[in-house]
């Protein structure tokens, strides 16, 4: 009799203790779970970056505005053409209808951009007459990619695989800050000025 009431009294010890361990256990993941939930990008606007004079740029700053991304750079074989039209779709659409352009330099593909920031800035207000904010050079690629070009490539894809292919690869983001499209780096910016458009709401004309 005393040996049956010590037996139920170890099993529902151990019920407890399994209890016990199933109920903290589950709290501990429940709980990096919603921190993790927490922590996840849900668009461009929950991204900080630094200019090209290294002071902090919320891009909420951009909220309500299509957004053209670009990885530049100064010494590359579609450096000029790029240039020339993303100057085109920025005198044209910046101030009318809310879009903007954000250029990131980066020196990954041939040492193409193998500037400081002042050198890398002199060179594209002066020689290339940008007017559309231009940031701190980054990385686009591997371990070091900086936060928003990892958020960038999740969101879209490219062919064969996610890493940017070369300088110049465009990200389209709509008003509430999401990517909608993705263009390689040989599309020209005016090619894409209809899918601008659309999502501006604005005419052709």
């Amino acid at each position: 009799m005393h040996f049956w009431k010590f037996s139920n009294l170890v099993s529902l010890l151990f019920v407890l203790l399994a209890l016990f361990y199933y109920y903290h256990t589950h709290q501990f993941s429940l709980s990096i779970k919603m921190a993790e939930t927490e922590q996840t990008p849900k668009s461009i606007y929950d991204f900080t970056v630094k200019d090209i004079r290294g002071n902090d740029v919320s891009l909420s700053e951009y909220n309500g505005k299509v957004v053209l991304i670009v990885n530049v750079a100064s010494k590359c074989g579609l450096t000029q053409s790029n240039y020339k039209e993303l100057n085109v779709l920025y005198e044209k659409y910046k101030d009318k209808v809310g879009f903007e352009i954000l250029a990131f330099p980066c020196n990954q593909f041939a040492g193409q951009e193998p500037g400081n920031n002042e050198e890398i800035q002199d060179v594209v207000c002066t020689r290339f007459k940008a007017e559309f904010p231009i940031f701190d050079k980054v990385e686009v690629n591997g371990k070091e990619a900086a936060p928003l070009y990892k958020f960038l490539k999740a969101q879209k894809g490219g062919i064969f695989g996610d890493g940017i292919k070369w300088n110049f690869t465009k990200f389209l983001v709509n008003k509430e800050g999401k990517v909608v499209e993705r263009y390689a780096p040989t599309t020209a910016p005016l090619k894409i000025e209809k899918d601008i458009q659309n999502l501006l709401g604005a005419s052709t004309s």
